[in-house]
């Protein structure tokens, strides 16, 4: 019996083969919680070689199923409310209930663009996904939270970007500052019901947030893909005080501790995980 052994939880952006999500789905269904997976798409398109094949949520299930839990794959963009709700009612209907919402859904947006020439829809698209989407999940499962009056635990991905600007990546900070706003808020909000709500700033880690940025650089450098990954692997391993970048099993080890009963205490906080590169 796992310390989650009779919880259910939400694990948002968990369709990707190398996401942080898919890795949180297959640790809190390890520690004996059954889950719910959602994604924007049934089956993320992945810019690895090897990943061809990748079947995305239902992949993840029958992953989950094969620890002995019970799973199911949800399609919704968290931008949209129409779909969260159809998606979080879907859950509920089945599960009856959802004790835990760990939200990994994001989206990187163009790196190396500068404020006066950054474009209004790639803002605009960027808050959508980033900012308003955390806010529409947070609403429609805490709603439910607040109505079971038996507790929860909520912890939304933020970044290092959230805390320091980042020049050429203005509206992904920014995005991710907010994430920490609506944090701090929600935390005080839900309080009174015994719903802890945290967030986690990343630093560098190797997953498929960066596919689009690796597939556009390394078009323009005229390399391949894996090429240009491991050049820039290499130059931010450099940076950290570690030496490396992180693991998707190390974000979900810190998130496990906070949707766990270990972390009762703590709540309305943002925590690094960066290897040392940022410690504020």
């Amino acid at each position: 019996m796992g310390s989650l052994s009779g919880k259910v939880a939400f694990v948002t952006g968990a369709g990707s083969r190398r996401g942080m999500g898919r890795a949180v789905a297959l640790r809190l269904a390890k520690e004996g919680a059954d889950v719910i997976v959602n994604d924007k798409f049934a089956a993320p398109k992945s810019a690895w070689a090897g990943d061809e094949d990748w079947k995305g949520l239902d992949e993840v299930v029958r992953e989950i199923e094969d620890m002995g839990r019970k799973g199911l794959a949800v399609v919704a963009g968290i931008e949209n409310s129409t779909e969260v709700e159809k998606a979080v009612k879907k859950a509920i209907d089945q599960f009856g209930k959802i004790d835990i919402l760990v939200n990994c859904a994001a989206i990187r947006g163009p790196v190396g663009v500068t404020v006066v020439d950054g474009d209004e829809k790639e803002w605009r698209l960027m808050f959508d996904i980033n900012t308003i989407g955390p806010f529409i999940i947070s609403k429609a499962i805490a709603r439910d939270m607040i109505k079971r009056n038996e507790g929860g635990k909520i912890v939304h991905i933020a970044s290092d970007a959230g805390k320091i600007g980042v020049a050429g990546s203005a509206a992904y900070a920014a995005s991710k500052w907010a994430v920490r706003g609506l944090v701090q808020s929600l935390a005080l909000e839900l309080a009174p019901y015994k719903i802890n709500v945290n967030a986690i700033n990343p630093g560098f880690f190797a997953t498929n947030l960066r596919d689009n940025v690796a597939l556009e650089q390394s078009s323009k450098a005229g390399t391949t893909v894996e090429k240009f990954r491991e050049k820039e692997y290499k130059m931010l391993s450099e940076m950290v005080p570690l030496k490396r970048m992180g693991r998707v099993e190390e974000i979900a080890d810190l998130i496990f501790f906070l949707v766990s009963d270990q972390s009762d205490y703590i709540t309305g906080q943002d925590i690094n995980i960066n290897g040392g590169n940022f410690m504020h």
